[in-house]
């Protein structure tokens, strides 16, 4: 396989593919991990940041592998390494993979693949362009043009932004949409101080063989990873507030129509003892008396009730309807939930198809 064709495979798996791999495989995956009574909470979280990173690592390896060493580590040299050093390690590999010493069938392949490296990277302006843009801005004599850079990068962070925005709505990703922006700004600053610095901005001590170009590349191949890793866990750990109080109320609403049957009760009990005759003989002490109360009524206004028995019964009765009314109001207006539009996740997929053919 060719270096070009070893590339657009290696794209090809990072961007439209990789993207259905994550949406559609790894996040129900990951929701199943997550499920509430799988495992404990602890060891939830710990086990789905466990699948993501490893998965995460193993996608960007293969890409890694796919796209084949880099000319840095074709040479087995390093960023810093001078013209003399990259001489000497191109002279060493000449030897070994000259077609006149190298039995293999693809030696020839393997001969130009190390002089295109070395013709590369000797020369300084083309070793700039390569460390910014790869092999593809070396066969596009690619240079740096600041308007051409911004809408490239306009066009990236654009579209997955809103693609991030239609993945988190509704109130369950509200948490998940904070840190999938939070990831894309901090991505976009370290992209940008990368791509318009005059040196290499990566120390010389931290993967010396990486150049901006692979940075940039690792970077937008991880992202898909942490944006549903951040939805997956938002989801878990959001507490749903409007939920637990509309389970409150209900609880409470079934709470009154027990204390009203209750009371229906008891007032039929005491109606029965003063139909027997039970409350004749006048007012005993310690009764209450037969005084007209102000009661307050349903609508705020002030009724005579009797301070009976039968009319104390009837006033607690019509403070709980009144109440029971209420707490059901208060439970209808909380049935209905914000929840994603299935509309909005497809109109997802249809643009970010058309961004990738686009702008691919």
């Amino acid at each position: 396989m060719s270096s070009n064709e070893q590339d657009a495979s290696a794209d090809d798996f990072s961007g439209l593919g990789g993207f259905f791999f994550y949406v559609f495989i790894v996040h129900p995956i990951t929701a199943w991990i997550l499920r509430p009574g799988r495992f404990e909470r602890k060891k939830s979280i710990m086990y789905a940041i466990a699948f993501l990173a490893a998965l995460a690592a193993i996608k960007t390896g293969l890409e890694i592998q796919q796209r084949g060493p880099n000319y840095y580590q074709l040479l087995d040299v390093t960023r810093e390494s001078s013209p003399l050093d990259i001489k000497r390690a191109y002279k060493k590999l000449g030897l070994q993979l000259h077609p006149d010493k190298n039995p293999s069938p693809d030696a020839a392949d393997q001969f130009d693949r190390v002089k295109q490296a070395y013709d590369v990277l000797m020369d300084l302006e083309l070793r700039d362009v390569y460390n910014k843009f790869g092999k593809e801005g070396i066969a596009q004599n690619k240079r740096y043009s600041e308007t051409q850079f911004l809408i490239e990068v306009a066009i990236f962070y654009v579209s997955w932004a809103v693609m991030a925005f239609l993945l988190t709505m509704g109130k369950k990703s509200g948490n998940a949409r904070d840190w999938t922006f939070t990831g894309l700004i901090v991505m976009l600053v370290v992209e940008v101080v990368v791509m318009t610095s005059q040196t290499n901005p990566i120390p010389s001590w931290l993967f010396p063989t990486m150049t901006e170009s692979d940075l940039v590349k690792i970077m937008h191949s991880l992202f898909p990873a942490f944006m549903n890793g951040c939805r997956s866990l938002g989801a878990f750990l959001y507490v749903d507030v409007d939920a637990q109080l509309r389970q409150f109320l209900l609880a409470l609403q079934e709470q009154n129509k027990d204390i009203l049957l209750v009371l229906r009760d008891i007032q039929i009990g005491v109606q029965n003892i003063q139909a027997h005759g039970g409350g004749g003989g006048g007012p005993r002490l310690g009764a209450p008396t037969t005084s007209n109360l102000p009661v307050a009524s349903e609508d705020g206004t002030s009724v005579a009730t009797k301070a009976t028995p039968t009319g104390k019964i009837r006033e607690l009765q019509d403070r709980l309807q009144y109440s029971n009314a209420n707490v059901a109001q208060a439970v209808q207006s909380l049935k209905t939930e914000n929840k994603s539009s299935n509309l909005g996740f497809y109109g997802m997929i249809i643009g970010y198809i058309v961004i990738s053919y686009l702008f691919g």
